[in-house]
């Protein structure tokens, strides 16, 4: 069974658009897919304008609170996307999403957009979480 929802505890997407989470209950398991998380915020106005570190709090903390709300955490990530548009800002992006992230860190991918969606958005997040 698969269930979309968009939790009260974080900004809502465009009506209509997408769904924030996908969930999939599979027997003993429940796979988690989130949408790509940007640092827009429940107004709809783009979070550290050019602040690589602000903009990665705000798109963690987003994630974060959409796992909580399907009782998940970081450790239960086993994999996350990242879609920067200047890959020489990594160091900084890593700096935030490092420390989420205890033990061994999940299957990762990060590459190199021209542009995102969100004018003025440095980075897109998305993550898979089995719980």
């Amino acid at each position: 069974m698969t269930v979309f929802d968009n939790p009260a505890t974080v900004p809502a997407p465009p009506p209509g658009r997408y769904s924030h989470v996908a969930r999939v209950e599979l027997g003993g398991k429940t796979m988690l897919f989130l949408s790509g998380q940007v640092p827009v915020d429940a107004d709809g106005k783009l979070v550290g304008e050019n602040d690589m570190a602000a903009q990665s709090e705000f798109v963690m903390d987003t994630i974060a609170a959409i796992l909580s709300a399907h009782g998940a955490t970081f450790a239960d990530v086993v994999n996350i996307r990242t879609y920067l548009t200047d890959i020489d800002r990594l160091g900084e992006y890593g700096a935030v999403r490092g420390p989420r992230f205890a033990g061994m860190p999940p299957t990762s991918t990060t590459v190199e957009v021209s542009s995102l969606f969100v004018a003025g958005a440095l980075l897109e997040v998305e993550v898979l979480a089995v719980i």
